[in-house]
């Protein structure tokens, strides 16, 4: 079953559509043109970055979750959420590594490990082994825009009831 949520991003008001099971069919390109603002349209579908240090995902550390902004599908939790000082939101780990798929990225004359929804194949950002050594290593350098934020106490009116778990 898929629902719709209307959310407020910056100035824009758009449609998001929540993935409810794994029967999600991404929207064609004119209805993501039509219910993403533009940025969150270039980043997610035509892999482009937002600037470092202009969305305000970067500095939320909130108790919550972010997910795709195409699909709904759970990426990332606050909790794996810390400032790795680079202007992005940076996580040590998603939340299912399901979620994320991995994928060489040889653009700008250098190797790199891009990361993309599952369902919806958003880019999301990139992958680097900088992070915190006692979480891993990883740091999940990921673009705000490609990102919907879902608050702890929002879980259970948005669909995501299961997951404070997480926060117990």
């Amino acid at each position: 079953m898929i629902c719709e949520l209307t959310c407020h991003f910056g100035y824009k008001t758009f449609e998001v559509i929540k993935m409810k099971d794994k029967n999600f069919k991404k929207p064609d390109k004119e209805e993501l043109k039509n219910k993403l603002s533009d940025l969150s349209y270039r980043v997610t579908q035509e892999n482009a970055t937002e600037r470092p240090f202009t969305h305000e995902y970067d500095k939320n550390f909130e108790d919550g979750i972010y997910v795709d902004i195409v699909s709904g599908e759970p990426l990332f939790s606050s909790r794996d959420k810390y400032d790795a000082g680079c202007g992005w939101p940076s996580f040590t780990r998603p939340i299912e590594k399901e979620s994320i798929v991995e994928k060489k990225d040889r653009t700008l004359m250098m190797t790199r490990t891009e990361v993309r929804s599952q369902y919806a194949d958003s880019h999301l950002g990139h992958v680097f082994n900088d992070g915190p050594r006692e979480e891993g290593g990883l740091r999940y350098c990921i673009n705000g825009a490609s990102l919907r934020f879902i608050k702890k106490e929002d879980f259970e009116s948005e669909g995501y009831g299961e997951y404070l778990k997480l926060f117990t």
